[in-house]
Protein backbone atom coordinates (compact mmCIF):
# COMPACT_ATOMS: atom_id res chain seq x y z
CA UNK A 1 0.00 0.00 0.00
CA UNK A 2 1.47 3.29 -1.00
CA UNK A 3 1.37 6.42 1.55
CA UNK A 4 -0.78 7.90 -0.69
CA UNK A 5 -3.51 5.87 -0.54
CA UNK A 6 -2.99 5.11 3.37
CA UNK A 7 -3.88 8.74 3.92
CA UNK A 8 -6.83 8.51 1.56
CA UNK A 9 -8.15 5.58 3.56
CA UNK A 10 -7.55 7.47 7.29
CA UNK A 11 -9.25 10.27 5.91
CA UNK A 12 -12.81 8.84 4.66
CA UNK A 13 -12.37 6.27 7.15
CA UNK A 14 -11.98 8.89 10.11
CA UNK A 15 -13.35 8.03 13.53
CA UNK A 16 -15.67 10.89 13.68
CA UNK A 17 -17.49 9.57 10.31
CA UNK A 18 -18.02 5.89 11.22
CA UNK A 19 -21.52 6.89 12.89
CA UNK A 20 -22.91 8.40 9.83
CA UNK A 21 -21.26 5.52 7.68
CA UNK A 22 -22.93 3.12 10.01
CA UNK A 23 -26.28 4.42 10.43
CA UNK A 24 -26.88 5.36 6.52
CA UNK A 25 -25.81 1.75 6.07
CA UNK A 26 -28.42 0.61 8.41
CA UNK A 27 -31.15 2.74 7.12
CA UNK A 28 -30.52 1.63 3.62
CA UNK A 29 -30.43 -2.25 4.05
CA UNK A 30 -32.17 -2.86 8.23
CA UNK A 31 -34.20 0.33 8.37
CA UNK A 32 -36.97 -2.02 10.42
CA UNK A 33 -34.28 -2.72 12.83
CA UNK A 34 -33.75 0.90 14.26
CA UNK A 35 -37.40 1.50 13.56
CA UNK A 36 -37.22 4.37 10.61
CA UNK A 37 -39.07 2.16 8.05
CA UNK A 38 -42.07 4.09 9.17
CA UNK A 39 -40.30 7.08 8.04
CA UNK A 40 -40.15 8.30 4.64
CA UNK A 41 -37.11 8.80 2.67
CA UNK A 42 -37.18 12.24 2.80
CA UNK A 43 -37.53 11.80 6.65
CA UNK A 44 -34.63 9.48 6.85
CA UNK A 45 -32.57 11.43 4.45
CA UNK A 46 -33.38 14.31 6.93
CA UNK A 47 -32.41 12.25 10.39
CA UNK A 48 -29.30 11.19 8.59
CA UNK A 49 -28.07 14.51 7.87
CA UNK A 50 -28.93 15.47 11.59
CA UNK A 51 -27.10 12.20 12.47
CA UNK A 52 -23.90 13.57 10.18
CA UNK A 53 -24.13 17.20 12.33
CA UNK A 54 -24.08 15.83 15.63
CA UNK A 55 -21.86 13.53 15.35
CA UNK A 56 -19.10 14.66 12.66
CA UNK A 57 -19.84 18.69 12.65
CA UNK A 58 -20.14 19.57 15.76
CA UNK A 59 -16.80 17.94 17.35
CA UNK A 60 -14.57 18.32 13.73
CA UNK A 61 -15.49 22.14 14.33
CA UNK A 62 -14.69 22.51 18.01
CA UNK A 63 -11.38 20.06 17.38
CA UNK A 64 -10.68 22.82 14.76
CA UNK A 65 -10.96 25.72 16.57
CA UNK A 66 -8.93 24.14 19.48
CA UNK A 67 -6.30 23.97 17.05
CA UNK A 68 -6.33 27.20 15.67
CA UNK A 69 -5.94 28.95 19.31
CA UNK A 70 -2.93 26.63 19.74
CA UNK A 71 -4.28 24.06 22.11
CA UNK A 72 -3.69 20.84 19.99
CA UNK A 73 -0.88 21.16 17.23
CA UNK A 74 -1.92 19.04 14.45
CA UNK A 75 -5.44 17.88 13.19
CA UNK A 76 -4.18 14.19 13.06
CA UNK A 77 -3.94 14.18 17.18
CA UNK A 78 -0.81 12.29 16.38
CA UNK A 79 0.34 12.69 20.41
CA UNK A 80 -1.31 11.81 23.28
CA UNK A 81 -1.40 15.24 24.42
CA UNK A 82 -3.00 16.30 21.52
CA UNK A 83 -5.72 14.20 21.70
CA UNK A 84 -7.25 14.64 25.37
CA UNK A 85 -9.26 17.98 24.80
CA UNK A 86 -10.37 16.89 22.00
CA UNK A 87 -11.83 13.16 22.87
CA UNK A 88 -12.90 14.98 26.27
CA UNK A 89 -15.05 17.84 24.18
CA UNK A 90 -16.23 14.71 21.31
CA UNK A 91 -17.36 12.30 24.54
CA UNK A 92 -19.92 14.96 25.54
CA UNK A 93 -21.40 15.90 22.44
CA UNK A 94 -21.66 12.30 21.69
CA UNK A 95 -23.25 12.00 25.74
CA UNK A 96 -25.55 15.09 24.15
CA UNK A 97 -26.79 13.42 20.86
CA UNK A 98 -27.26 10.20 22.63
CA UNK A 99 -29.85 11.59 25.12
CA UNK A 100 -31.47 14.10 22.67
CA UNK A 101 -31.97 11.02 19.86
CA UNK A 102 -33.18 8.89 22.87
CA UNK A 103 -35.76 11.06 25.23
CA UNK A 104 -35.83 14.63 23.33
CA UNK A 105 -36.49 14.48 19.96
CA UNK A 106 -39.99 13.14 19.09
CA UNK A 107 -41.08 10.84 17.80
CA UNK A 108 -37.45 9.95 16.95
CA UNK A 109 -37.15 9.00 20.37
CA UNK A 110 -39.86 6.70 20.40
CA UNK A 111 -39.92 5.03 16.72
CA UNK A 112 -37.01 4.29 16.87
CA UNK A 113 -34.94 3.66 19.84
CA UNK A 114 -32.21 1.80 18.98
CA UNK A 115 -30.84 5.03 17.46
CA UNK A 116 -30.06 6.48 20.61
CA UNK A 117 -28.37 2.61 21.51
CA UNK A 118 -26.24 2.94 18.73
CA UNK A 119 -24.85 6.11 19.95
CA UNK A 120 -24.14 5.06 23.56
CA UNK A 121 -22.09 2.44 22.33
CA UNK A 122 -20.24 4.87 20.34
CA UNK A 123 -19.66 7.03 23.34
CA UNK A 124 -18.93 4.61 25.52
CA UNK A 125 -15.82 3.07 23.38
CA UNK A 126 -14.82 6.29 22.64
CA UNK A 127 -14.71 6.85 26.73
CA UNK A 128 -12.45 3.79 26.93
CA UNK A 129 -10.30 5.36 24.09
CA UNK A 130 -9.97 8.50 25.68
CA UNK A 131 -9.19 6.96 29.44
CA UNK A 132 -6.13 4.42 27.01
CA UNK A 133 -5.18 7.55 25.30
CA UNK A 134 -4.04 8.85 28.80
CA UNK A 135 -0.87 6.54 28.66
CA UNK A 136 -0.75 4.45 25.27
CA UNK A 137 -2.21 5.41 21.92
CA UNK A 138 -4.95 2.87 21.19
CA UNK A 139 -6.15 3.28 17.75
CA UNK A 140 -9.70 5.62 16.89
CA UNK A 141 -9.83 4.55 13.73
CA UNK A 142 -9.57 0.63 14.64
CA UNK A 143 -11.93 1.20 17.63
CA UNK A 144 -14.60 3.03 14.87
CA UNK A 145 -14.19 0.52 12.12
CA UNK A 146 -14.22 -2.45 14.68
CA UNK A 147 -17.49 -0.89 16.09
CA UNK A 148 -19.37 -0.66 12.97
CA UNK A 149 -17.87 -4.14 11.88
CA UNK A 150 -19.15 -5.26 15.17
CA UNK A 151 -22.76 -3.76 14.63
CA UNK A 152 -23.38 -4.96 11.19
CA UNK A 153 -21.93 -8.60 12.02
CA UNK A 154 -24.19 -8.39 15.24
CA UNK A 155 -27.35 -7.91 13.53
CA UNK A 156 -26.58 -10.37 10.80
CA UNK A 157 -26.41 -13.04 13.36
CA UNK A 158 -28.99 -11.71 15.69
CA UNK A 159 -32.16 -11.39 13.08
CA UNK A 160 -30.74 -13.66 10.33
CA UNK A 161 -31.01 -10.67 7.73
CA UNK A 162 -29.56 -11.79 4.41
CA UNK A 163 -29.40 -8.49 3.03
CA UNK A 164 -26.54 -7.63 5.34
CA UNK A 165 -24.39 -9.89 4.04
CA UNK A 166 -22.23 -7.98 1.08
CA UNK A 167 -22.08 -5.02 3.56
CA UNK A 168 -20.64 -7.60 5.94
CA UNK A 169 -17.49 -9.04 3.77
CA UNK A 170 -16.60 -5.80 2.35
CA UNK A 171 -16.67 -4.02 6.19
CA UNK A 172 -14.18 -6.95 6.31
CA UNK A 173 -12.23 -5.74 3.43
CA UNK A 174 -12.34 -2.53 4.19
CA UNK A 175 -11.26 -3.04 7.72
CA UNK A 176 -7.94 -4.76 6.61
CA UNK A 177 -7.33 -2.48 4.46
CA UNK A 178 -8.04 0.39 7.10
CA UNK A 179 -5.51 -1.38 9.36
CA UNK A 180 -2.66 -1.54 7.11
CA UNK A 181 -3.26 2.13 6.37
CA UNK A 182 -2.90 2.75 10.16
CA UNK A 183 0.33 1.11 10.32
CA UNK A 184 1.78 2.01 6.97
CA UNK A 185 1.61 5.55 8.01
CA UNK A 186 3.47 4.41 11.39
CA UNK A 187 0.72 6.04 13.16
CA UNK A 188 0.21 2.87 15.55
CA UNK A 189 1.82 -0.16 16.55
CA UNK A 190 0.00 -3.78 15.37
CA UNK A 191 -0.96 -3.65 19.79
CA UNK A 192 -2.61 -0.37 18.90
CA UNK A 193 -4.39 -1.44 16.17
CA UNK A 194 -5.54 -4.76 17.39
CA UNK A 195 -6.98 -3.16 20.46
CA UNK A 196 -8.62 -0.48 19.42
CA UNK A 197 -10.44 -2.89 16.63
CA UNK A 198 -11.23 -5.67 20.13
CA UNK A 199 -12.60 -2.36 21.84
CA UNK A 200 -15.14 -1.50 18.74
CA UNK A 201 -16.47 -4.98 18.35
CA UNK A 202 -16.74 -5.98 21.99
CA UNK A 203 -18.49 -2.30 23.38
CA UNK A 204 -21.03 -2.83 19.89
CA UNK A 205 -21.47 -6.54 20.21
CA UNK A 206 -22.59 -5.49 23.71
CA UNK A 207 -25.06 -3.09 22.60
CA UNK A 208 -26.75 -5.10 20.54
CA UNK A 209 -27.36 -8.32 22.10
CA UNK A 210 -28.26 -6.56 25.38
CA UNK A 211 -30.44 -3.92 24.48
CA UNK A 212 -32.03 -4.26 21.46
Amino acid sequence: MNTRLALILSVLLHPLLMPTYLFGLLFLFVPEVLGVNALSGSAQSSLLVLLFLNTFMAPALVIYYFYRLGHVKSLHLDTLRDRRLPYIVTILIYSFATYLFGWQFQPISELAPNIAVVLGSITISMAVVALVSLRWKISAHATGMGGSLGAIACLFLRYGDNTLFYPLILGILITGWLMSARLHLNAHTPAQVGAGLVLGMGVSTIAIFVFF
